[in-house]
């Protein structure tokens, strides 16, 4: 005979492979979605100034400043399996220094059931926009893309780069605006 316990764990074996099975059936009818989007962005001012930096050292450096629109319509890439979408945008560039710059200019969080439909116009960059040295002025490379991560309920955690991106040429001389 088999006893209580033996029979509450058979019962919870199987349950527990049940739930890994939808688990993963939730994960499949997803995982091979399209999630990207066409956007578009906008610079609406960049300056560049040489500044001191002291969280690393007293040196010089410069620090851009860029007001940018953005407008995208993600509202179709939240699906049964989609939690929320972590929403960023970089900037990317070459200097002598370094072959590739990456920075997060600005981020947002939008939750499943909120308007996802992103349509901001002279907005300010979110964090500090510091190169670790001169590569900012006269720089006419400068690449703006929106990019997301999202958030399931089960599977991967799938970064998305947007179809469409931004060039930025910031200004030859350093702006001397407070």
């Amino acid at each position: 005979m088999n006893t209580f316990l033996s029979r509450a764990n058979t019962i919870f074996a199987f349950t527990l492979s049940v739930l890994a099975a939808l688990t993963f059936g939730c994960f499949i009818t997803t995982a091979f979605k399209d999630h990207r989007k066409a956007v578009s962005i906008e610079s609406t001012k960049a300056l560049v100034k040489n500044v001191p930096n002291y969280s690393a050292s007293r040196e010089k450096n410069d620090l851009g400043f860029i007001n940018f629109d953005i407008i995208a319509d993600l509202n179709d890439i939240f699906n049964w399996n989609v939690k929320q979408l972590f929403v960023y945008l970089t900037a990317e560039y070459e200097t002598i220094n370094n072959k590739i710059n990456q920075v997060v200019l600005w981020d947002k969080i939008l939750r499943r059931g909120e308007n996802a439909a992103l349509d901001y116009k002279d907005l300010k960059a979110k964090y500090y926009f510091y190169d670790d040295g001169h590569g900012l002025r006269a720089n006419k490379n400068v690449t703006l893309t929106l990019s997301w991560n999202i958030v399931p309920n089960a599977g991967t955690l799938p970064k998305v780069k947007a179809v469409g991106s931004y060039q930025v040429q910031f200004p030859d001389e350093y702006s001397s605006l407070q």
